[in-house]
């Protein structure tokens, strides 16, 4: 069903376009088509290769271990119940209060 449907098709679709440097993903996203999709929007994918590849392809592991700084954050943000759950209904004000959260995460 829809609620098991693969990430990779929105992944791809969210580089589209985008100018970018490194794109950092999980192993999960190793995939020809998100590689190709990087590489023609002019950036470096940092995504390590699935164990079952048989060319197991290089990648930046400095960069990818910065992904868990990353993720961290999201994890602190989410610790809030009005991001959490997407309380706010206007873009702008939901964006205002993660802006106010990263800030007050900052400074402790």
């Amino acid at each position: 069903g829809p609620g098991q449907q693969n990430d990779m098709a929105p992944a791809c679709g969210l580089v589209t376009g985008l100018a970018s440097g490194k794109v950092i993903a999980d192993r999960a996203y190793d995939a020809d088509s998100l590689h190709d999709t990087i590489l023609d929007e002019g950036g470096q994918p940092v995504i390590p290769p699935r164990r079952h590849r048989k060319y197991q392809h290089s990648y930046d592991k400095i960069a990818y271990r910065q992904r868990w700084g990353i993720e961290g954050f999201f994890a602190k943000l989410k610790q809030w119940r009005r991001i959490a759950t997407r309380y706010d209904k206007l873009a702008a004000t939901f964006l205002g209060f993660v802006k106010l959260v990263s800030i007050m995460l900052w400074l402790k």
